[in-house]
């Protein structure tokens, strides 16, 4: 099998030489076929080298990784993200659902990257998280949407529309307020950290919930949250006192 091409943009050259070095000696299924030092050197050997792979940094002189992203006219390779920027930009990267390394990369870590961005880059596979990336970045936070992925498709889903969370083992159920129900293959935990910003508390092991949604705290059976459709979610007795200081903030 050939070796997947690998195309490396990164503004220090000590950054480039090591992530060069870690590739070679860790990750022999690449073959890196270009470095770049700029955002505008790395859109001309996008276009000469059509590489399988590129692994790119987010704060650079002049243009961001960002920038060039939203130049480029379509993204038909997969992406890992090398960088030591803020934490919207990782929040961000994470709701799309696209890879990422921090600085100074891990040679574990790098190998799970690559061993992904292997597979996607073999089944070919249209790559919609970048899309929803570039979204994210474009719209304001009230507009933002993240990408679930269930069996069938990838949603674009408003965190606005998403009532609760349910875990099923590794697999999370996301109800939304128009009455739809989607399972997504991550677990819930993943989940937590991405929509806590967005208002979204764990109530309990299994359940993370929109406040927006709920109606009542009612008080019989140990405590449980109602929705305005009628639902319940539990709440474990660790987190009912944030659960109760969330409701009384409100929509946050």
């Amino acid at each position: 099998m050939n070796p997947l091409r690998a195309l490396l943009i990164d503004d220090e050259p000590n950054n480039l030489d090591n992530l060069a070095s870690l590739l070679r000696e860790y990750c022999p299924e690449l073959s890196v076929v270009g470095t770049a030092a700029s955002a505008e050197a790395g859109k001309t050997l996008l276009r000469q080298l059509e590489p399988e792979l590129v692994f790119l940094d987010i704060q650079m002189p002049g243009q961001s990784g960002f920038d060039l992203l939203r130049e480029l006219p379509s993204i038909d390779f997969e992406l890992i993200f090398v960088t030591a920027y803020d934490q919207y930009a990782i929040q961000a990267i994470r709701f799309a659902a696209v890879d990422y390394l921090l600085k100074p990369v891990s040679p574990d870590e790098l190998r799970q990257a690559v061993d992904r961005a292997a597979r996607k880059a073999r089944d070919k596979r249209q790559n919609l998280q970048l899309d929803n990336l570039l979204h994210l970045l474009q719209q304001p936070r009230d507009n933002h949407r993240i990408a679930l992925t269930s069996l069938e498709e990838t949603r674009f889903v408003r965190p606005a529309d998403i009532v609760r969370c349910e875990s099923d083992n590794n697999y999370c159920l996301f109800y939304l307020a128009g009455g739809e129900k989607l399972t997504v293959s991550r677990p819930i935990f993943e989940f937590e950290e991405l929509l806590r910003p967005y208002g979204f508390v764990r109530c309990h092991q299994s359940h993370l919930i929109n406040p927006v949604f709920v109606k009542s705290w009612v008080k019989k059976d140990g405590g449980y949250l109602l929705f305005h459709n009628g639902e319940h979610a539990p709440v474990s007795r660790a987190k009912k006192e944030e659960v109760l200081q969330a409701l009384q903030r409100g929509p946050g």
